[in-house]
């Protein structure tokens, strides 16, 4: 088959038409190269003329009654401070990030989408230069990925601030202790955090390499060639085989399927499951052999069913087609965007809080030089204050959050209550605990994507799940009655109508309409039987060839939508069977096992705009010709016959969550069917406004069309997806639903997942096209209150153009959002435009390659395995199994990560602060000399064994226990205010350190005037017994390990003092102090360190207590 097709070069007027259909689908719906470079928001052409509209934002509007145009007072968006302030705080960076955005333009200018010439088999040929088709998902390359990460890291004030403070040890003049103390930490945290990225960056080489190696079989004069996926390029014949990777955009030129089509999985590209019907380009379908030169050219108009999308998978059969698009310019690739590196609110929060207190550091270090009197070299001594009160800012700080988020991934993982959660990233987990607003995908995420038929309404009757079987009886008779008059008139369809007489009329009424309405429907659609080849020799679905007897357990349906499937399979439930179909025909089978063949004439597929499809069928048996349509209620209304059921039927049946298809016939006589084939053809071959020819021509059809039947089919929820949203709501966390399918579906999914509440309007956005109808719909819209608003990717992109500040304001306000037919780059957009505007955190859950953008786009992005594939969990920081799994992720999970790190971080400043002010004090004593009080290894065993076991153990504490998170979602609110970790807990934790450092201090000065040399080990003594103490009182629920902790730190401690006795002076060897045992096991020593550590601790606890008991916290109130 590969042998048949002509290599001569042939000039591809259809990829110029693939061109032009390419540049209007990335303008309308997403960023490709023709979208980009105008700007994606650029006001245009005509829009300039407009007077500028006020948009009403305030409600005294509402008291005035004239135009909304010139009255309303227009709402301003605030402006940045500008001058100093702004420079010092965020405007250097602005500035500097402004200027690397440009040179990266420069570099990267977008070339212009222009119509290409393509040389079938023959790439050379191509005059311009085109991307390499190879995925590359790396964030770096051997030679930038030491800078990226170093960059990365030391962005971070507190990194920088560590890495100045370690190099000005190698000026011996500054030198204060050994290197060890001040790089080994710096080390640490720089190793772990390269290994991390190194791994991560290893992880995506590999499955980059998977892709761009695999081997595909290209067409070239010499036959068949072997090709690497990344080596593919235009021009190129490809062969793709069944269940294959397609690996490029390109043209369907051929097929080894009768029909001359074939189906594509599209599930990696736009999170649909079912199957997509392509069809070949006709005239490259039907070429016998090898051409000959002499061959005239062929000109052909190709339509958006020709083109193969890369990244989507071929379902059946063998196909060939001509590469069109590679690399950066496929579909797939233009609509993601590129992942950025997340960094939590709880990092951003800590880095002003190391900035503060590096302002306290510098502050304290002149009041030191001040009080010096300026003496000597005074710069050196400020400088040398500077690093001796470097512990201020503890560099363990960032040791023990990275290691509590590795912790807190842990436990994710391991709980059982969310089977199979896998942590991505494991350095925000304490987003999932400060999240506003959830953006979640429809399909496959909130539902499970199988269809189930539920209702039949014929107007006087209505049947349900549990009345099936009357309807299977009606078409059983029906078809009975047919079969035996058959023999005698051969009146196909008509026999029911005839035999009316023989019994009651109402009963032979419903029968016959059962009987019309069942037939419409197993005949309205576009579904293909398909049947598995039992030889599986070929490995392809000839199903007229590998099972001639239609069985009916080896046939499985396949169409765009799976509404179609549900009617089809319903259909066959009640005797009515589909067994074939191609580009042409369809057969059906009765219950009797009779097949009735029907020849398609003509097909009308459904669009977005006309909510409609529509076919005309022969019936071979007759030669009866008919009209089928069905659609969206608003669109077939006016279409049908006049009836006074059918908008009231759709309202309950959208009441209860189904969805509805109204179904309706028209019988066409051959004149009247010839006559619109003529005017058909003519409009389809027009070169101006073709579409519009087409649609009014299809339009002429529709009129006085016959009402059937309305059906209703209900997309099955996720378990348990009812109960997670309202948690989430009672959360107080907001629910956007960002969906790709239609309009009424969404509507519908939204109400029976209770997205919107039953008591809840829902003001859907109309659809506008122009600055003056959005402002006048988004004054409709601001008059509404507590209502949800349902609005389209197209409206939405029109409101963003002009109105995007108040747009987002109103949208903000509303219970719940729903947006439909949003692109992949839209959804990332709305996720952009929430951070911007809200300042908020925000979440995207979703489970297709459609949601890839969304999810990286957003502070945290969570990703479900599904039917849809892979993609979407392995681009998210979090994966999941269920919807439901995210309820425990946040209430439980979310809460004890935030809450434990904010805890960890503050104790951990607070233990660099208490040994600052010691040293302040004892500096302060001793004349204001720039000697360290403890020696090295003193001061990295404060931070590591003495203090580390019990400090980190604050990751096992927790405030409420899971069952009454989970229970109280409310409790939750109160994480997004941020109270945990505030300048105002920091503040107190300030105070408690100064308070303390200074009795520690100056109570070892007191107490021990006669042994003054003792006044290290005494002053750390007592510093290491405080620290256990102050743990002990920040502990909520305890632990068995945080019991362990503390022993073990005393326990090092104790033992520590004989071994070490020679660091316990003050100075390196001043005053000759050497550690006397015998001195630590006086009664004095031990009562008066007991008093010191009881005068430090005891007040706070005090406090605590009270505290607890005139103003609890909400989660005691519960737990009492």
């Amino acid at each position: 088959m590969a042998d048949q097709i002509p290599l001569y070069p042939v000039r591809s007027a259809a990829a110029a038409a693939a061109n032009r259909k390419r540049a209007a689908y990335y303008s309308a719906a997403g960023p490709g190269p023709g979208a980009d470079r105008h700007g994606r928001y650029q006001l245009e052409d005509e829009s300039a003329h407009l007077d500028e509209m006020p948009l009403m934002m305030s409600e005294e509007g509402f008291e005035n009654e004239e135009s909304d145009y010139h009255t309303l007072p227009r709402a301003r968006i605030m402006q940045r401070k500008r001058g100093l302030e702004w420079f010092v705080c965020d405007g250097w960076k602005f500035l500097c990030t402004s200027c690397c955005d440009w040179l990266i333009n420069i570099c990267q200018r977008k070339k212009e989408l222009k119509a290409r010439t393509v040389w079938l088999g023959c790439p050379e040929k191509c005059e311009e230069k085109h991307p390499r088709n190879s995925i590359k998902n790396q964030k770096y390359n051997v030679f930038t990925f030491i800078p990226g990460v170093l960059y990365e890291q030391f962005k971070f004030f507190l990194n920088l601030y560590f890495l100045v403070i370690s190099c000005s040890q190698f000026v011996p003049a500054l030198k204060i202790g050994y290197l060890y103390t001040y790089w080994a930490p710096l080390g640490f945290v720089l190793a772990v955090t390269m290994t991390r990225e190194a791994i991560d960056e290893f992880r995506r080489f590999q499955r980059d390499k998977e892709v761009n190696s695999q081997l595909y079989s290209k067409l070239t004069v010499r036959g068949k060639v072997q090709v690497k996926s990344s080596d593919i390029q235009v021009g190129d014949l490809i062969i793709v085989e069944k269940n294959q990777r397609i690996p490029s955009d390109m043209v369907f030129l051929r097929t080894s399927e009768k029909a001359g089509s074939c189906f594509i999985r599209t599930d990696q590209l736009d999170g649909e499951t079912d199957w997509k019907l392509k069809v070949a380009v006709s005239c490259t379908q039907r070429l016998p052999a090898l051409g000959e030169d002499s061959d005239p050219p062929v000109h052909e108009s190709l339509s958006i069913e020709n083109t193969l999308w890369a990244s989507t998978i071929v379902a059946s059969g063998t196909v060939i087609g001509v590469v069109i698009y590679t690399g950066k310019e496929t579909r797939s690739v233009m609509n993601t965007s590129n992942p950025k590196n997340k960094v939590g609110l709880l990092d951003l929060e800590l880095n002003r809080l190391t900035k503060a207190l590096f302002l306290a550091l510098v502050a304290l270090s002149v009041v030191m030089v001040t009080l010096q009197g300026f003496v000597g070299p005074w710069y050196r001594n400020l400088f040398r204050f500077l690093l001796l009160f470097s512990y201020i800012i503890p560099i363990s700080l960032r040791v023990n959050l990275d290691m509590g988020k590795a912790v807190y991934g842990w436990m994710m993982m391991k709980d059982e209550n969310i089977p199979g959660t896998v942590v991505r990233t494991s350095t925000i987990p304490e987003e999932l605990g400060r999240l506003v607003y959830l953006l979640t995908d429809k399909t496959g995420t909130l539902t499970q994507n199988e269809m189930v038929f539920k209702r039949l309404h014929l107007g006087t009757v209505s049947y349900g799940a549990d009345t099936m079987d009357e309807i299977q009886s009606h078409v059983r008779d029906s078809y009975s009655q047919m079969q035996s008059q058959a023999g005698g008139n051969n009146t196909g369809s008509t026999p029911p109508r005839k035999a009316q007489s023989s019994a009651p009329k109402v009963r032979k009424s419903v029968s016959s309409r059962i009987h019309e309405a069942v037939k419409a429907i197993v005949l309205c659609h576009n579904v293909t039987p398909v049947y598995e080849s039992r030889a599986g020799v070929t490995g392809e679905t000839e199903f007229a060839e590998a099972d001639q007897d239609f069985s009916d357990e080896n046939r499985t349906y396949q169409a765009s939508s799976p509404d179609e499937v549900a009617l089809v399979q319903w259909t066959e439930s009640v005797g009515l069977t589909l067994v074939s179909r191609d580009l042409t025909s369809m057969q059906l089978k009765t219950p009797s096992g009779q097949v009735l063949s029907f020849c398609i004439l003509q097909l009308f597929p459904f669009t977005s705009e006309s909510k409609r499809m529509g076919i005309i069928v022969r019936d071979e048996s007759t030669a009866e010709i008919t009209f089928y349509m069905k659609g969206a209620d608003v669109a077939m209304s006016p279409v049908v016959q006049y009836n006074d059921w059918l908008e009231e039927e759709c309202g309950n049946m959208a009441r209860e969550g189904l969805r509805t298809l109204v179904v309706a016939k028209k019988a066409l006589t051959e004149e009247q069917y010839q006559d619109f084939e003529s005017r058909y053809t003519q409009a389809k071959l027009s070169m101006h406004d073709r579409s519009l020819k087409v649609a009014a021509v299809v339009e002429s059809l529709e009129r006085e069309m016959e009402l059937l039947c309305l059906t209703g089919v209900e997309d099955q929820l996720q378990a348990d997806v009812r109960p997670t949203l309202e948690m989430l709501r009672n959360a107080g966390i907001k629910i956007w639903m960002l969906t790709g399918d239609k309009l009424e579906t969404a509507t519908c999914i939204a109400k029976s997942s209770h997205l919107v509440s039953r008591t809840q309007d829902i003001h859907i956005f109309r659809q506008v096209t122009s600055r003056g109808e959005a402002h006048l719909e988004l004054n409709a819209f601001r008059r509404k209150h507590d209502c949800a608003l349902v609005i389209s990717g197209d409206s939405l992109e029109v409101c963003l153009k002009y109105y995007e500040h108040e747009f987002v304001e109103l949208a903000c306000q509303c219970p719940a959002v729903v947006c439909c037919r949003c692109s992949p780059t839209q959804k990332a957009h709305i996720v952009t435009l929430l951070q911007q505007h809200t300042g908020r955190r925000t979440c995207a859950i979703g489970d297709g390659g459609n949601d890839v953008s969304m999810i990286q786009a957003a502070d945290c992005g969570i990703g479900i395995e599904g039917k849809e594939g892979k993609q979407a969990s392995l681009a998210a920081d979090f994966s999941i199994r269920q919807f439901r799994h995210i309820g425990r992720l946040l209430m439980v999970h979310g809460r004890n990560s935030y809450k434990r790190s904010a805890a960890l971080g503050q104790f951990v400043m607070h233990r660099g602060l208490i040994i600052s002010t010691m040293q302040a004090v004892f500096s302060s004593v001793f004349y204001f000399a720039s000697v360290p009080l403890y020696q090295g290894f003193l001061m990295v065993g404060y931070a590591t064994i003495y203090t580390m076991f019990p400090v980190f153990s604050l990751v096992l504490d927790q405030d409420v226990k899971p069952e009454m998170a989970m229970l109280y979602p409310e409790l939750y609110k109160d994480l997004t205010k941020g109270r945990s970790l505030s300048f105002k807990t920091f503040l107190i934790w300030v105070l408690i350190s100064i308070y303390q450092g200074g009795i520690l201090m100056y109570g070892a000065l007191v107490l021990f005037e006669s042994e003054f040399v003792h006044v290290v080990a005494i002053s750390f003594t007592a510093l290491i017994l405080t620290e256990l103490l102050m743990v002990a009182l920040t502990v909520r629920t305890w632990h068995w390990l945080m019991v362990v902790a503390e022993f073990l730190s005393l326990g090092c401690y104790v033992s520590s003092l004989a071994f070490l006795n020679e660091y316990f002076g003050i100075g390196r060897v001043s005053f000759g102090a050497f550690l006397d045992v015998a001195f630590i096991t006086t009664v004095a020593f031990l009562w008066k360190v007991s008093a010191i550590t009881m005068v430090s601790c005891l007040p706070l606890y005090v406090l605590k207590y009270l505290r607890r008991k005139l103003s609890p916290p909400s989660y005691c109130k519960l737990a009492s």
